[in-house]
């Protein structure tokens, strides 16, 4: 798929890269500040759901991208990098899903003390944390794939 003549995965990564590590980092605060919690707790939802929404789409979309004549000779080096970018957004995007999942129970279950707050606390910022450096991983393996040397 295309947009405006520029495949739809160069552009909708940006949104991936930029958003995703803010939502993680947003909902991280969430998590572990209680007197943030009342204030972000509906932003959160929303940067998850879109964050988690990019990661997808970007995932489809480059999916759809690899499958473009133009990757049909890729050899050696390149076809290596490209294989790694490939392999890294798959498991991105089961994190950032499981992250989304995670920090939308946390949100739901808003009023939850003890054992069940902390928990879900934990969970969401390991979640968090480990989606933004795939996140970081996966956005690099890109970028060494088509501007490295």
């Amino acid at each position: 798929m295309e947009i405006n003549g520029l495949p739809l995965h160069v552009l909708v990564v940006h949104a991936a890269v930029v958003l995703t590590p803010i939502a993680a980092l947003a909902a991280i605060g969430y998590a572990v500040v209680p007197r943030w919690r009342d204030w972000l707790r509906w932003p959160v939802v929303v940067a998850v759901v879109v964050a988690v929404g990019t990661v997808w789409v970007a995932f489809l979309s480059g999916d759809d991208f690899r499958g473009d004549a133009r990757f049909a000779t890729a050899s050696g080096e390149f076809a290596d990098k490209l294989d790694k970018h490939e392999d890294l957004g798959g498991i991105l995007r089961w994190v950032a899903s499981g992250f989304g999942l995670v920090t939308l129970a946390a949100v739901a279950l808003h009023t939850r003390t003890g054992v069940t707050r902390i928990l879900l606390s934990v969970a969401v910022a390991a979640l968090g944390l480990a989606t933004v450096v795939l996140t970081i991983m996966t956005g690099d393996a890109g970028a060494q794939a088509v501007w490295g040397s």
